[in-house]
């Protein structure tokens, strides 16, 4: 199997780390070498978190170059733009239409730029863009955003849905099971 690299990006606070070992854990049982490397920002601030995930027969390094992630799965609208230069030419671009308003845009010495879905469509890329915040509300705790992007993700691989479902019953804490699980089934079938 050819390697496949996924770049999970988003702010300090949006869960990407979660939906990284959720996705580690999910190649991991289906056999696959796997490799994932977190770059934190002033991730506690509310700065960019990027995670590598890389997984195939055999992988040497998470690291991904420019131009070689398949899919970036993107937890806030600017941070998809951010990552856009990493997406490979027939790549996927999975984003959530939440804007978070980094530090200059808070301050006002920078305005939030518009028309980010329609700018990333526009370089040609395959974007799936949805509303992960609504749908996490309606699976019943909006901090679920992370796993209802893992499941509009999950329908971009080859594996299994039981097998994701499984997955995320071994990596969320229970009390926040139901909810996950829900929310996995409202991005895998949106």
């Amino acid at each position: 199997m050819e390697t496949k690299s996924i770049m999970i990006v988003g702010v300090g606070g949006q869960g990407t780390l979660l939906a990284s070992r959720i996705l580690g854990n999910a190649v991991i049982s289906e056999g696959y070498d796997v490799k994932v490397s977190e770059v934190h920002g002033m991730s506690q601030r509310g700065g960019s978190v990027v995670t590598y995930v890389r997984y195939g027969e055999k992988v040497n390094s998470p690291i991904i170059d420019k131009g070689g992630a398949d899919i970036i799965l993107a937890f806030e609208e600017l941070e998809a733009l951010r990552a856009l230069p990493y997406l490979k030419k027939d790549g996927k671009i999975i984003v959530n239409t939440q804007n978070i308003d980094p530090m200059p845009v808070i301050t006002g010495a920078a305005k939030y730029p518009e028309h980010i879905v329609d700018s990333l469509k526009n370089t040609g890329a395959d974007v799936t863009a949805v509303d992960a915040l609504d749908l996490a509300i309606k699976s019943g705790n909006m901090k679920s955003v992370n796993v209802v992007l893992i499941g509009v993700m999950a329908r971009n691989t080859a594996i299994n849905e039981s097998v994701w479902k499984e997955t995320i019953k071994n990596t969320v804490p229970e009390k926040f099971l139901e909810a996950n699980l829900k929310a996995f089934e409202l991005g895998y079938n949106s």
